[in-house]
Order: structure tokens, then C-alpha cells, then sequence
């Protein structure tokens, strides 16, 4: 694991990794959208997919947040949502 990988773990408000979500079948937008919606200025969620959530960017966009991805392996992608 990287530096700046460990710093996103530390710096994140919230969590939401929803490989187990989708792997069940199971849609997590609306899980997404809630655990985002609370988050103040300058907080960030860190949500963990199987792939890449491109559509996921500009919906979360417009609600005020920027992103940073990392691809961190098979499976594993890694997206850091900062409240503008």
C-alpha cells in the first residue's frame, strides 16, 4: 500500500466499500448517495468498487463533490469524494 493510499484511509470521513453489495447481486447507488449527503465542506468518503464507477463522478459532481481515483489491483478501485 502506498503513502498517499494510507493517507486516504486516514483522511477519509467515511468508508463504504461495496464490492460485498454488488458481488450479492445488490445495487449500492442509494447507499452511496445517503453515506455522501451529510458530508460538510472539506470531508471526504472513500468508497471501494470492483471496477472503476465512471456514471458515479458526475452525479456525485453535482452535488458538490471532486474526485480522485486509484486503481489499486484486480477488482479493487479506490475513489476519494471531497465535499467542495
Amino acid at each position: 500500500m502506498t503513502e498517499s493510499t494510507t493517507d486516504w484511509q486516514l483522511q477519509a470521513t467515511k468508508r463504504l466499500d461495496v464490492r460485498p453489495i454488488l458481488a450479492e447481486g445488490g445495487e449500492p447507488f442509494a447507499l452511496i448517495l445517503e453515506t455522501a449527503a451529510p458530508l460538510k465542506t472539506g470531508e471526504t468518503l472513500l468508497l471501494i468498487a470492483p471496477f472503476e464507477p465512471v456514471p458515479l463522478y458526475q452525479v456525485l459532481f453535482e452535488r458538490g463533490f471532486s474526485h480522485e481515483t486509484r486503481f489499486m489491483g484486480a477488482g479493487e478501485w479506490w475513489v476519494l469524494f471531497t465535499r467542495a
